[in-house]
């Protein structure tokens, strides 16, 4: 079993991904279509190939654990949270092909862990295209695996997390005491973009997320599952934008006061979200928005478009020093399920 590792003052990242050095062969009749492979890329880098095309080169440090732990220091960091690259939680595959691609996922992110010299843990990913399937993976991942939860994409096939069909396995997380991440994945509005394809990860992604996040608001998710531990990577997205709309829409129709059945505001500041801004305003703009309990550090290592000094922008930033810390550590700590543990340095 992959131990979570023991707590530090040093910062917790909780947005952070894996993709394996090799994906397995299929072993079943028919190889689905977008099963990924790695191909060979320039030194200490692969290409991640699905449907025979190059979604994204990635460097070694994507599955090299000696590599990776040599950045943490750098970027003022004790624990990193790992989780696989979105675009391979496969929710488009067939279920039972993407539990067998998400179980070898799972099991690559535990040895990683166990690799990790209490410097590393993990989320687990789940076939959420098929609720019972998810259940069960959900198990494996935190009761086999140690897991502190999972990580699980901004909608499911263009089903927002936050429509009903998925309430019986937020309910699951509830009772396992499973934290969830929620990252964007094939974002809505990319029709809309104009120029590269690289703005789907610069500009869609935070819509989704922002997008995602009101749907759990809407939703109603917190009122019948309060319990769950629920964040929002980007920095939530869009939310904090759409939110004072939201409360003021709430206050005015009584058709929205009727099925959103707590305020907005209140129930934002119930979620949880990361720093990922890359901008010292707008992450004031988040504290003041969803409260200093509820921003936890994140970075999107080891990919290219991530945040080298996490912890720096956020001692930077003239927080006091107890919201400093709950930024840093505290509240990831709190997200994670792991405020019991002493709190030692790294």
């Amino acid at each position: 079993m992959a131990a979570l590792a023991p707590c530090t003052c040093g910062g917790i990242d909780v947005h952070a991904h894996v993709v394996p050095e090799n994906f397995p062969a299929y072993i079943g009749r028919s190889m689905p279509a977008d099963w990924p492979s790695m191909a060979p890329a320039q030194p200490c880098h692969r290409h991640v190939m699905i449907a025979g095309k190059n979604y994204r080169t990635v460097a070694d440090k994507c599955w090299d654990v000696p590599k990776r732990l040599q950045d943490l220091p750098g970027m003022g960091l004790a624990l990193q949270v790992m989780s696989p690259m979105p675009e391979l939680l496969s929710y488009w595959m067939p279920a039972a092909d993407a539990q067998q691609l998400l179980r070898f996922l799972n099991d690559q992110i535990a040895a990683m862990v166990d690799a990790g010299e209490g410097q590393l843990a993990g989320l687990g990913a789940v076939p959420l295209q098929d609720v019972d399937l998810a259940i069960r993976e959900l198990e494996y991942a935190v009761k086999t695996l140690g897991f502190a939860g999972v990580e699980v994409g901004s909608n499911i096939n263009g089903v927002p997390i936050g429509a009903p069909v998925f309430d019986p396995f937020f309910e699951a997380c509830e009772a396992l005491g499973a934290a969830v991440f929620v990252h964007a994945i094939r974002p809505a509005g990319m029709e809309r973009l104009v120029g590269h394809a690289q703005l789907q990860q610069v500009i869609a992604y935070p819509g989704d997320v922002g997008l995602a996040a009101a749907s759990v608001i809407t939703g109603n998710l917190l009122v019948r599952r309060p319990k769950l531990r629920i964040a929002f990577s980007h920095g939530g997205g869009t939310l904090a934008s759409l939110l004072p709309r939201l409360q003021q829409g709430w206050g005015v129709f009584p058709a929205l006061r009727d099925s959103v059945l707590e305020a907005p505001a209140d129930q934002a500041r119930r979620l949880f979200y990361d720093t990922l801004v890359f901008d010292t305003p707008t992450l004031r703009h988040l504290v003041a928005s969803f409260g200093d309990t509820q921003l936890m550090v994140g970075t999107d290592y080891p990919f290219n478009f991530h945040d080298a000094t996490p912890v720096q922008r956020i001692e930077a930033a003239g927080f006091d020093a107890d919201t400093t810390a709950r930024l840093v550590h505290q509240n990831a700590e709190r997200f994670l399920g792991r405020q019991h543990k002493k709190v030692t340095a790294p």
